[in-house]
């Protein structure tokens, strides 16, 4: 386990830069932000879960006035999100080993990270971003439409192998259902010859 988050680790370590510059548009993230925005309450505070260079997730909530606690396993990606948005807090930890205070957020944003943990170890993850949410917080999160575990070596053409692992959509509504979540959202988001599930889900 400790040598996949590590090829990780450092795959984010070398591609920060060609994953997305500083002055990256919210693009696709977008409409998703702007529904979470809606969704939180004033002066709301967010963790942004894999946040990577800050931008544009953490960027576009701290600039809606959120509190927005970022947490990412590449200190490149830390070191940057620290310069491009600071109003922020950000920590650079491996979020399978973060220990939070029950109920510290109104929402938990997790986009394109969670794929990138080991997946025995995220069920439990889950289970903990649960209890992490106020009651009636939301989680904001992409997973895995179809199974899969493998790396790809230069990607992105950068000098760095990248690796992913995840259960198919089914498995992910299980998982969030069982950690005591509401689903009440679900989207397609494709990508290449495949793509990703979205989930709106919801702390009763």
């Amino acid at each position: 386990m400790d040598d996949e988050r590590e090829l990780v680790r450092r795959g984010y370590d070398a591609i920060s830069y060609r994953y997305r510059d500083d002055d990256a548009e919210d693009g696709q993230y977008g409409p998703w932000l702007d529904e979470l925005r809606q969704r939180l309450p004033a002066r709301g505070t967010v963790l942004d879960l894999g946040c990577g260079c800050g931008v544009p997730v953490s960027r576009f909530l701290v600039g809606a006035g959120h509190r927005v606690t970022g947490v990412d396993i590449s200190q490149v990606q830390v070191d940057r999100a620290r310069r491009l948005v600071p109003g922020g807090v950000f920590i650079r930890a491996d979020a399978t080993e973060l220990d939070l205070p029950a109920a510290s957020f109104d929402a938990i944003v997790c986009l394109y990270a969670l794929i990138h943990m080991p997946l025995r170890a995220q069920p439990g993850l889950i289970g903990r971003m649960a209890t992490w949410l106020r009651p009636g917080g939301w989680l904001l999160v992409t997973v895995g439409s179809t199974a899969w575990t493998g790396t790809e070596d230069n990607w992105l053409g950068g000098p760095a192998t990248m690796w992913w692992s995840h259960a198919d959509d089914a498995t992910y509504r299980t998982w969030l259902e069982r950690a005591g979540l509401a689903v009440v959202g679900e989207q397609f988001v494709p990508e290449g010859q495949g793509g990703h599930t979205l989930y709106w889900a919801r702390r009763p």
